[in-house]
């Protein structure tokens, strides 16, 4: 058995790369260990498929922390709107939600899968599903074949890994890639989770105080050791038993991990601005003319409606007021406290849950060994690499998705353009 493509992994970026190498007229073979094919995008987005972002190219990359600069190359070929005309060309209606993400209208993840899998049976890609490969062999500096895990032994002229990262591993991605481009002489730069929950050992996180509580619109902030921000985010996040989770924490959960490395830190400080539109002396100026209006109620009523009331109730512990004190009563000192616990409450955290909770992989096979116009292997002809297998790494909101499909659209168009040159 001989195919010109055989693209190893149905993930976004693997069904992207067989239906190009397909739609260029190569023999395609697409094979994946489980039994359904495209798991990932079925439960992405909330289960409604998050299938690309709208931002401006520029954007895009600014949310693709990991690497994202070496995708320029790859968005003047192949960019989000295309994928929006792809999907749309499919039959898939989209739909443009906050901040540019773009949804199917149908809000069914499932449907963006089985009009994919419909490509691919038009374009007579042959599928293996349950199959899982052992190595892939090369000769000479070239791709040769690929070896099962039952000892089936199947020839290519062109090979595309797409078996994905560490993260979520349910559907299928273990890792099984990073050997075969260790084997092709590639450098797999270090693993690491990004966009996981953080966690801590802080009294109040190990007591349970605030677990539970989600806090809206807040901006969250990794410090380096001088207390300076590294980066910043402002979105939702909740607290939980373990630590912080939630938009904001998983954007901010990747530089924790590289600040603890950097220093060499068991701890990185983070810190929590609740009220990010207003300045630490108006807040303060706020606290005190409310006190002034209500002399003899509590702080607490006083306060009512200022911060979540768990929040508050907490911040007022936290700086010694009693909250049943009367306003009043309390010093201008404890105000202008209260006020900076509003916009700099501090959290140490000690690491991030592990990569196999993580929702994206860091590292992976380093860009400076693939060719950035067509996802090719610089040191081995005939492999191409696409996905999260590479070390790039985004945001949630689409930006991940969106360098599945694109680098997968490039990978499997070369991979059939060099296979045929082959063929010759």
């Amino acid at each position: 058995m001989e195919f010109d493509v055989i693209v190893i992994g149905g993930g976004p970026s693997g069904l992207m790369a067989a239906i190009a190498a397909g739609e260029k007229g190569a023999t395609v073979l697409l094979i994946d260990k489980g039994d359904k094919l495209g798991r990932k995008l079925a439960i992405s987005g909330g289960g409604r498929c998050n299938v690309t972002n709208r931002l401006p190219i520029e954007d895009i990359i600014k949310h693709i922390p990991g690497n994202g600069k070496f995708l320029y190359s790859a968005f003047s070929i192949f960019n989000n709107e295309d994928i929006i005309r792809f999907f749309e060309k499919l039959g898939i209606a989209l739909k443009e939600e906050d901040h540019g993400r773009m949804f199917p209208v149908s809000d069914q993840a499932q449907s963006v899968v089985d009009a994919l899998l419909i490509q691919l049976e038009k374009l007579q890609v042959k599928v293996f599903k349950n199959c899982a490969v052992g190595d892939i062999q090369y000769d000479d500096g070239h791709v040769s074949s690929v070896t099962l895990r039952d000892g089936q032994t199947i020839k290519a002229k062109s090979i595309v890994i797409a078996v994905g990262g560490k993260s979520v591993p349910h559907t299928g991605s273990t890792g099984d890639g990073y050997a075969w481009a260790e084997k092709a002489g590639h450098t797999v730069t270090e693993l690491f989770p990004t966009e996981v929950p953080v966690t801590s050992n802080e009294p109040f996180i190990k007591n349970k105080t605030l677990q539970g509580l989600s806090l809206r619109d807040i901006e969250l902030s990794v410090l380096n050791p001088k207390g300076k921000p590294i980066i910043s985010h402002r979105m939702d996040m909740i607290f939980t038993h373990f630590g912080l989770s939630g938009p904001a924490v998983l954007r901010c959960s990747q530089f924790v991990v590289k600040a603890k490395k950097k220093w060499n830190l068991p701890e990185v400080m983070m810190s929590l601005d609740v009220v990010p539109d207003k300045t630490e002396v108006l807040v303060f100026q706020e606290i005190v003319k409310l006190v002034k209006a209500e002399p003899k109620k509590s702080l607490k009523n006083t306060l009512k409606g200022l911060l979540p009331e768990r929040y508050l109730l907490f911040l007022l512990e936290h700086v010694g007021i009693d909250v049943s004190e009367q306003g009043g009563t309390i010093s201008n000192e404890k105000i202008r406290q209260l006020a900076k616990a509003c916009k700099h409450f501090t959290i140490k955290v000690n690491g991030t849950l592990p990569l196999e909770k993580a929702f994206v992989t860091g590292g992976g096979v380093s860009v400076k060994e693939v060719d950035p116009k067509t996802m090719g292997s610089k040191l081995t002809n005939g492999l191409y690499f696409c996905g999260e297998i590479l070390d790039i790494h985004g945001y949630t909101g689409g930006y991940n998705i969106t360098s599945a499909l694109v680098t997968g659209r490039l990978a499997g168009t070369n991979a059939a353009l060099s296979a045929k040159k082959k063929r010759v």
